[in-house]
């Protein structure tokens, strides 16, 4: 099988400051990261936007401003390839994505190397960990908007593809040879939850060769990438949340006995650059033309969000949030 990796130079830069250059760079970083690693897919953010402004989250006098995103790089696709595009022609705002994993992006938002006007997670407790004097108040308020379950995505030329579709998962992920992928969980919530899947698993099943594998930093590696080398043939299979699957086109089955998933929630941090498009872009997230675009993808939607800190939910955000 051939290897890759992504370069460097296709991963967004930041300033010497911690700032991204504005502008299309990180879009464009990230879609060369998707032609080399990801499978192409039909998306619906081609067709024109519902033009409502309750939908598109348009606001007047401040067509034209950039709104940088952080987001989890579960959702690289679907903000790069569809959210993203769409919310531009619908508001007139650029939007400049970064991902990473939530957790290590909401380090960096503590530690000043991102500077950013909304967060888009994977976990509430991402949320949770910028909130209060003691970290920085840069959250006072989330909304979890959609729901993924975590499932186990394969290369489908993968010698073990045919064992793993008609095998229990478990038995097969433990096989000599078998090259499993998963993301790191001190930095992202998906690596702690394929922990906890690997682990439970092996506690009911009494497998303890499978519970070594969550000891092993072999095949762990960030979430933006782990799509990418599962398609170039670098892993066999690879834990992922149901809407990067679907959104790459890779197969997977499910964990049979583990019930885990991602629960997404976005929030405008306090002392955003550009308030007023952080919140144009989550009146589009949230509106009839976003939320078309998440079920599209196989999210989950959570309808009307669940709002923690509804008190500090800007007048302009309540509405679309389901708030009076």
């Amino acid at each position: 099988m051939r290897t890759w990796a992504p370069p460097s130079e296709l991963l967004p830069r930041r300033h010497a400051a911690g700032r991204r250059p504005r502008g299309r760079f990180a879009r464009s970083a990230v879609a060369g990261l998707l032609a080399i690693g990801l499978a192409a897919c039909s998306s619906p953010a081609g067709s024109s936007p519902s033009g409502s402004s309750s939908s598109s989250g348009a606001a007047a006098g401040h067509h034209g401003q950039p709104v940088d995103v952080l987001y989890a790089g579960s959702l690289t696709h679907l903000m790069e390839v569809s959210i993203g595009p769409a919310f531009e022609r619908a508001s007139g705002d650029t939007f400049v994505g970064f991902a990473g994993g939530s957790d290590g992006l909401a380090s960096e938002i503590r530690g000043g190397t991102q500077v950013a006007d909304v967060f888009v997670s994977a976990a509430p407790s991402a949320d949770r960990s910028l909130e209060g004097p003691a970290h920085g108040s840069w959250v006072s308020w989330y909304a979890a908007f959609a729901t993924s379950p975590l499932v186990l995505g394969y290369n489908p030329a993968s010698r073990f593809a045919a064992s793993l579709r008609t095998h229990p998962w478990y038995d097969v992920v433990t096989r000599s040879g078998f090259l499993l992928g998963r993301t790191d969980p001190r930095i992202d919530p998906k690596g702690v939850l394929a922990v906890t899947a690997l682990d439970q698993t092996a506690t009911v099943r009494h497998l303890p060769q499978l519970a070594r594998l969550t000891t092993s930093t072999a095949g762990v590696f960030p979430e933006q990438t782990l799509v990418g080398r599962l398609q170039a043939g670098q892993l066999d299979a690879g834990f992922f949340y149901k809407v990067e699957a679907v959104a790459a086109g890779i197969p997977t089955v499910p964990l049979t006995g583990v019930h885990l998933g991602a629960t997404f929630t976005v929030t405008v941090l306090d002392r955003a650059p550009h308030a007023a498009a952080a919140a144009s872009f989550v009146r589009f997230l949230l509106g009839r033309r976003g939320q078309a675009l998440l079920r599209d993808a196989g999210m989950d939607l959570v309808h009307p969000p669940t709002v923690t800190g509804r008190a500090a939910v800007p007048s302009g955000l309540r509405a679309a949030l389901g708030l009076p």
